[in-house]
């Protein structure tokens, strides 16, 4: 059997791209909207150019079956639209927004440190919520959209 090569949306760091909205939304309290904005775009870009890898991958395997590659394209782009994107942006923001709100009640610290605190804690809590996000979003995949399909999808693992 021959060595599988690696997928570049999942083994190599372009995979760290998926994490680029969480960051994002890290610095929010730090730099221009427009920033953060940006990040969601590089974010989607690695969403994208992933399903259509996969769709690519499976259209390559199962040329006579374009149903396998719609649901190649469709299981990836959802998981990954919710799992790298929607839920962990959505976390980090509401976090960064309760954490610089916290500090400006509760400490009398200038505006610059509680903002580059909030910072912090936005990337620290990055790594802590992968693992729980991409479960939930499994569970919810093969709980719903992945029934539709007849068989469940093969689940992108972490960004």
């Amino acid at each position: 059997m021959g060595q599988e090569e690696p997928d570049l949306y999942r083994d190599t760091w372009v995979r760290y791209l998926g994490y680029a909205n969480e960051v994002g939304e890290s610095f929010r309290p730090l730099v221009p909207v427009s920033v953060v904005w940006a990040s969601y775009g590089v974010a989607t870009a690695y969403v994208t150019a992933d399903a259509i890898d996969k769709g690519r991958k499976a259209a390559t395997a199962h040329a006579q079956d374009p149903m396998r590659v719609g649901v190649a394209v469709v299981d990836t782009f959802v998981w990954q639209s919710l799992a790298s994107v929607a839920i962990p942006g959505f976390t980090i923001n509401r976090l960064c927004a309760a954490s610089l709100a916290l500090l400006g009640s509760l400490t009398r610290w200038p505006l610059p440190v509680r903002r580059w605190t909030t910072t912090a804690l936005g990337l620290a809590a990055i790594p802590l919520i992968i693992t729980p996000i991409d479960r939930t979003v499994d569970f919810l995949m093969d709980s719903s959209l992945r029934k539709l399909y007849g068989t469940p999808g093969e689940p992108p693992t972490s960004h």
